[in-house]
């Protein structure tokens, strides 16, 4: 595996990535909550760029994979500062975002922010406003009230050591909502979900699609699908789906 290269945001934060040379619009894959750009979908679809002959890119967010900071420090402005500095600062042209899990949050984010720069979105378990959603609305009293006066809580994970939530990550994260305002999406889009997803319910899947606004959105439901989404026939698809993006971005 080569090395990455880095960027330095203009915040300062050091971010690795990956980019391969190609025909546009470049496609970008934005990885979810304490994953990284190594993951099984990241590297299928670089593989498929490669063989297409498209551009394409993969990063860390800072405190994540091989990018500079701890993940504590960080929060859900930072990371679609990242993204956005991903984007705008190493990307020519436009930019078709595959977002998995927070991915899809940053994704989205980028899509408001930034939606002149865009030829598509995919998302995959999209995972838009989980920290007023997920943890927020499921936490009891007693972590409501650890989180706010130590600044922190820690939480059981599934995917290894526990997870720190903390106070910044929560009040960032009611900055930068996407569900509660407008959200248009005026390129094609593709929402990617499975029913045994575990970590963001299929109803969260179901919400984006009732809320987005746009002339081209579709959301599939894999019947049988976990939140890793990277059964063969399930990276088919993400596949699959970026191609339907390219093509009516296209036209």
């Amino acid at each position: 595996m080569s090395e990455p290269q880095f960027l330095t945001t203009p915040q300062g934060r050091r971010i690795a990535y990956h980019q391969s040379a190609g025909e546009g619009p470049t496609v970008m894959f934005c990885h979810g909550l304490r994953s990284d750009m190594e993951g099984t979908k990241a590297l299928y679809l670089e593989e498929w760029a490669r063989a297409q002959c498209r551009a394409f890119i993969r990063f860390d967010c800072s405190g994540h994979g091989k990018s500079s900071g701890a993940f504590e420090e960080g929060c859900i402005g930072d990371w679609a500062e990242d993204a956005a500095a991903v984007m705008t600062g190493l990307v020519d042209g436009k930019v078709v975002l595959v977002g998995s899990s927070m991915g899809g949050w940053l994704s989205l984010l980028m899509a408001r922010d930034l939606s002149e720069r865009l030829a598509g979105l995919v998302t995959i378990a999209a995972a838009p406003d989980f920290t007023e959603d997920g943890f927020w609305a499921e936490f009891s009293e007693a972590q409501r009230a650890e989180v706010m006066e130590a600044g922190q809580v820690s939480l059981p994970s599934d995917y290894g050591d526990p997870l720190i939530v903390t106070r910044r990550i929560i009040e960032d994260g009611r900055e930068r909502l996407v569900l509660r305002s407008p959200l248009p999406l005026p390129f094609p889009t593709r929402f990617l979900q499975g029913t045994a997803d575990a970590d963001v319910d299929p109803s969260v899947a179901l919400r984006l699609l009732d809320h987005a606004t746009g002339d081209d959105i579709r959301l599939t439901l894999v019947k049988g699908a976990d939140h890793r989404f990277s059964e063969p026939d399930e990276l088919s698809l993400i596949v699959t789906a970026v191609e339907e993006v390219l093509a009516g971005g296209a036209e």
